[in-house]
């Protein structure tokens, strides 16, 4: 299902259905999406209105998956990634004063968020007097609709706090705005999964591939009561309560992880058993959006090295994110036995510039000379003598002669489909939960409750998947050997550049420390404790009755 692009604007706002599209089930069932004009208030009371309206509320999605601001704010400033040469937003990783109120990344997730968070609010409230539809599938929509309106204000509370809690459309304009607490946010988010699961389509995917499904709801809920675990809303209940969610995902739905674990980011198969709900793009750039651009941020600058240039298939690289030496040395330290390591990063270039050409960065050779297709670079992941080096015909890069434009790239997000070398709208599609993390966060739930047994099991179904061949009795653990840091480690390991670590890092409550331990060089010196919240945007505070005695701003910004 390709999502639409209309949404009802919040508060100050006209409420009219903007500018958007329209769609028809395809036989493949994909959603073919058209242009279509204004379209009136009215229409969200149709049948086929509500269901454009919950199609728009998806397309919200969209500003968080695959996108610059949810790649930096989940990203830049972890233990994990530190920043490379690009210029562009590195004060979210550096936790400078830049970092404030005006930040135009915060802005942007909280207005659109509110503005799907309205929309949802108008499928909900509306679908009481719709005729001409089954109640059936009323039902299922409204799910939906709860399923995004939770997903929405779970990312919201994580990054802000208390937030305006909004459950009923907004209709005209008004400044009455108010910060509920955490609890208030959380007990909002559980009751909307909660009363979404029954309604939502019990199977792995949806035939209409794209739509919230039981599974991708119970995910979500059990990853809800894992966070909350540790906020200030936390019960000793909130970890039994995870348990029996996540589990039914793993039981219940045929879904399976990918007997390789470097299939599961293969381009072109985005669909398969170990994806739980994606948000989906489109190489369309009429309905692509910003597009998910996840693709350009973790690459090194390969395209001006001897015997390369840019080219789709190694992509653009913006020189945004690069792996900290904890990553690369204590999280990636077993290559013998642990294939993620490999299948993560890109450790050799191929030639698409023939010729003969002065060396950059290896002086272990003063030239080096390529016919098309051949290795022109070779990142081993180790250091080694420059005698060895010249051993080679082709550049080596060893640790040591990594800088912030040359480092070991991650390949995940790569696009080769896109239209040309210099495209940023990427059209993959973004995966947000897959199978890998629930068996990690049910993992988690039960170490939290000395279920160690059990904790050990799921963690070594996950580490068996990552195994070279042969090697799988090697990467079991034991339950004496499941600790909390290799907890930590493991779904730094598998989830690595998928936007979760900062809200990771946030919820075990570790994020100062760890980026103060691990990411020493740009961010240690000035993360404080409130940066574990992200700035109220200035506009949100500006535009409430009262301003800042209203609706205050988080504590040190």
């Amino acid at each position: 299902m390709k999502k639409l692009a209309i949404n009802i604007k919040y508060w100050a706002k006209s409420t009219a259905l903007i500018l958007g599209l329209s769609a028809a089930v395809s036989c493949d069932g994909f959603l073919e999406e058209d242009v279509t004009a204004r379209i009136g208030n009215d229409y969200l009371n149709t049948p086929k209105g509500m269901n454009d309206g919950i199609n728009a509320a998806y397309s919200s999605m969209r500003l968080w998956y695959g996108t610059e601001r949810g790649n930096n704010f989940t990203i830049f400033g972890t233990d994990l990634f530190t920043n490379g040469a690009d210029g562009s937003w590195k004060f979210m990783n550096t936790y400078t004063n830049q970092f404030d109120s005006q930040n135009g990344h915060a802005r942007e997730v909280w207005d659109g968020f509110y503005a799907g968070i309205n929309t949802c609010n108008a499928v909900i409230d509306r679908s009481v007097n719709l005729t001409g539809i089954s109640q059936e599938l009323i039902d299922q929509r409204v799910s939906e609709a709860k399923f995004i309106r939770a997903h929405h204000y779970f990312i919201l509370v994580q990054l802000f706090g208390g937030v305006d809690l909004q459950l009923s459309e907004t209709s005209v304009p008004t400044k009455e705005v108010t910060r509920s607490s955490v609890e208030a946010v959380y007990s909002a988010i559980i009751s909307d999964l909660e009363s979404a699961i029954p309604n939502l389509e019990a199977s792995a995917q949806s035939a209409d591939y794209g739509r919230a499904t039981r599974a991708a709801a119970e995910h979500l809920l059990g990853r809800v009561y894992i966070t909350k675990a540790t906020s200030e809303a936390g019960e000793a209940a909130d970890y039994s309560k995870a348990e029996p969610l996540l589990q039914s995902v793993i039981d219940n739905y045929g879904l399976a992880l990918l007997p390789d674990f470097g299939n599961v980011y293969a381009f072109g198969n985005e669909i398969n058993t170990e994806v739980i709900w994606s948000t989906q793009y489109t190489y369309d750039p009429l309905t692509n959006g910003g597009g998910n651009n996840s693709h350009v941020f973790f690459l090194m600058e390969y395209d001006v090295q001897p015997g390369m240039q840019r080219d789709t298939e190694n992509g653009r690289p913006f020189k945004r994110y690069k792996s900290t030496d904890y990553t690369l040395n204590t999280i990636f330290a077993d290559r013998e036995n642990d294939s993620r390591y490999k299948k993560t990063y890109v450790d050799h270039f191929l030639s698409n510039r023939p010729g003969t050409y002065n060396t950059t960065f290896d002086n272990s050779k003063a030239t080096v000379t390529f016919e098309q297709g051949d290795t022109t670079m070779w990142l081993p992941g180790y250091n080694m003598s420059a005698a060895e080096r010249a051993k080679y015909p082709y550049q080596v890069m060893t640790p040591e002669l990594y800088t912030e434009r040359l480092f070991p790239s991650v390949k995940k997000q790569l696009d080769p489909g896109r239209a040309d070398r210099t495209q940023f709208e990427g059209g993959r599609d973004y995966i947000a939960m897959r199978l890998a993390d629930t068996y990690l966060l049910l993992a988690e739930a039960q170490f939290r409750q000395g279920k160690m047994d059990l904790a050990t099991e799921n963690i070594n179904t996950v580490r068996r998947r990552a195994a070279f061949p042969g090697k799988e009795s090697e990467m079991e653990i034991s339950a004496s050997e499941l600790t909390f840091e290799f907890i930590t480690e493991e779904r730094a390991r598998e989830l690595i550049g998928e936007q979760t670590r900062w809200l990771d890092l946030k919820r075990w409550g570790i994020l100062v420390e760890r980026v103060k331990a691990y990411n020493p060089s740009q961010a240690a010196t000035n993360i404080q404790d409130f940066h574990t919240l992200r700035p109220i945007p200035q506009n949100q505070i500006d535009r409430a009755e009262g301003n800042a005695s209203a609706f205050p701003q988080n504590p040190g910004y």
